[in-house]
C-alpha cells in the first residue's frame, strides 16, 4: 500500500508580494527574476516537485 501526499501545491516562489496571500502554502519571496528561478529549481529538487510558471511573476511547485 502506498500512503502519502501525491498531488499537492508544495510552494510558491514570487517577486511580487501583492499577488500572493498564502496561508497554508509556503511562499518564498525573491529579490529578482534570477533568484526566483534559482529558488524554484532548488525547491523542486528538494521536494521532487515540478515547477510551473504562472506568467505573472510567480512559480508554483507542485507534485503530480
Amino acid at each position: 500500500m502506498d500512503v502519502g501526499i501525491k498531488e499537492a501545491i508544495l510552494a510558491v516562489v514570487t517577486i511580487r508580494k501583492d499577488i500572493v496571500c498564502g496561508e497554508n502554502i509556503p511562499v518564498f519571496y525573491a529579490k529578482d527574476e534570477e533568484e526566483r528561478e534559482k529558488i524554484a529549481l532548488l525547491l523542486s529538487k528538494i521536494t521532487l516537485g515540478m515547477v510551473h510558471d504562472l506568467e505573472n511573476g510567480a512559480y508554483v511547485i507542485v507534485r503530480h
